[in-house]
């Protein structure tokens, strides 16, 4: 019985067979594997949308429920842009860009600084007016006079812009100085895995204790990225709004990396680089011109001093 099965097992046609029924099975398997195996690529997009579904959520939740940004124009102020139509004679394209730059937003700030551009030469016209011509404190003619109302006046319309464009380089200034540190922070954050937005999440919580403004406006931009239809409007928001040429460079790096899908860590990297090395040259650029700087305080100051040091004793001694 043993010879019989050995003889069986030894047949080249049980062989043949048995091989035709593996090539069988294995081809059946090869084809009916890729249907039985679920879709790894399709639940990973799935929870990557739904991610960021959620994250969307949580941020027009935020939104709503903290204290948004903008102002809330006062009612007076309201009434009286209203009533002679400011927006239409005072209201400039380059008011609202220098409003957004200085940190303000929103239609109370808009109101707010038309109203103020429309009182702020008429009370100092009145003022000097009545200082000069009232009071008569200065003694000088009637066109001197006249001529330093009309200054004062000019110096009225020119005083709010000219506030926006003090807040605006005071913002810049603190912005430029924690750039750098950030885009560390945020090369960091990216080429460890994370998102685009988590990372700027991240950051500006994190560049909080460095730069308010910097955690203000990076805060701004992933709530943008949250609910904006084009992710570009964003990250062209965060540049208009700053008005640096190191944002602007960050931001054309990562519009380009949207759309072409380009590697945003080494973007990230030089600009970094580019970012410490204009801060180093900034801070150089100082150094040098101290100097010169100090050149007239020390001739005031200094010079005098030093003299009557060096010279009293020896004054002192000639005249005994």
């Amino acid at each position: 019985m043993v010879e019989n099965i050995v003889g069986k097992l030894t047949d080249p046609r049980v062989i043949g067979v048995a091989l035709t029924g593996v090539a069988v099975a294995a081809t059946a398997f090869a084809v009916i594997q890729p249907l039985l195996e679920p879709d790894v690529l399709a639940k990973r997009m799935k929870l990557v949308s739904d991610e960021r579904e959620l994250m969307r959520k949580r941020e027009r939740e935020r939104l709503n429920t903290k204290a948004t940004l903008r102002v809330e124009p006062k009612a007076y102020m309201k009434r009286v842009v209203e009533q002679f139509d400011l927006h239409r004679w005072l209201g400039t394209e380059t008011a609202k860009r220098k409003l957004m730059m200085a940190g303000y937003r929103g239609v109370g700030a808009e109101t707010g600084f038309l109203f103020f551009r429309l009182v702020s030469p008429v009370v100092l016209g009145l003022g000097a007016a009545f200082y000069l011509f009232v009071l008569e404190v200065l003694d000088q003619p009637f066109l001197v006079r006249l001529g330093l109302v009309i200054a004062a006046t000019l110096l009225g319309m020119k005083a709010p812009e000219l506030y926006l464009v003090n807040k605006s380089k005071k913002r810049q200034a603190e912005i430029r100085l924690a750039w750098p540190d950030a885009l560390d922070l945020t090369l960091i954050c990216v080429e460890s895995g994370m998102a685009v937005e988590n990372a700027f999440r991240r950051v500006s919580t994190e560049v909080a204790a460095q730069s308010v403004v910097l955690a203000e406006e990076l805060a701004l931009m992933t709530a943008e990225l949250s609910y904006l239809p084009d992710r570009r409007m964003a990250y062209e928001n965060l540049a208009s709004r700053v008005g640096l040429e190191a944002v602007k460079s960050v931001s054309t790096a990562l519009i380009q990396a949207e759309r072409y899908g380009t590697p945003v860590g080494q973007a990230l990297r030089v600009l970094s680089q580019e970012s410490r090395d204009q801060r180093m040259n900034e801070a150089e650029k100082k150094a040098a011109a101290l100097p010169p700087k100090l050149t007239v305080p020390m001739i005031l100051f200094f010079l005098p001093v030093l003299f009557v040091v060096i010279l009293t004793p020896a004054l002192i001694q000639l005249f005994r």
